[in-house]
């Protein structure tokens, strides 16, 4: 039956999908947050001190300490990561997929989309949240990220991630 033939990289079709309520939501709301974070850094620049928190241990105690200009590093890479995948959403066909057949294609593009799309906002979250954390340790505010931060972002990224590739597997 052709349904039970797995598909090759240059045999998938290439569809246009429209995004779901859910995954323009979660945009909207990361962009945001994230707009939030960038705003709360430019109101906070003139009386940041002069070293601010560079990096965190595993425990989310600051380990480094460096210039102020590092802590644009954060919002940086952030825009640039959720530019990347927002670009990366809109070609699912060429995403790596262990049971891609012809009857199947149309769900397992939108699941390994909404994927991208939740790990994508999540990272990006995390992102600003670590930004606006940034600003409260160097104004003395905060000490930490908090001894769970780690456990917490390693969570909201893997759980979504065993939970799409799961549902990935039943289409």
């Amino acid at each position: 039956m052709a349904g039970d033939i797995y598909m090759e990289k240059n045999e998938r079709p290439k569809l246009k999908l429209p995004k779901s309520r859910f995954e323009m939501t979660f945009d909207s709301i990361t962009v945001i947050v994230f707009f939030l974070s960038i705003v709360s850094l430019v109101n906070s620049w003139i009386i940041l001190p002069a070293e601010v928190p560079a990096h965190y241990n595993i425990e989310g105690e600051v380990d480094r300490w460096g210039s102020k200009w590092e802590i644009l590093i954060t919002p940086i890479v952030a825009a640039l990561m959720w530019i990347s995948m927002t670009v990366l959403e809109k070609y699912p066909h060429v995403y790596n997929y262990l049971n891609l057949r012809q009857d199947n294609v149309r769900v397992q593009y939108m699941n390994a989309r909404l994927m991208l799309n939740v790990i994508k906002n999540i990272m990006v979250l995390f992102f600003a949240y670590i930004s606006w954390n940034n600003i409260q340790v160097a104004l003395k505010k905060s000490e930490s990220l908090g001894g769970s931060f780690a456990f917490i972002f390693l969570g909201a990224l893997f759980i979504p991630m065993i939970f799409f590739i799961i549902r990935s597997l039943k289409y």
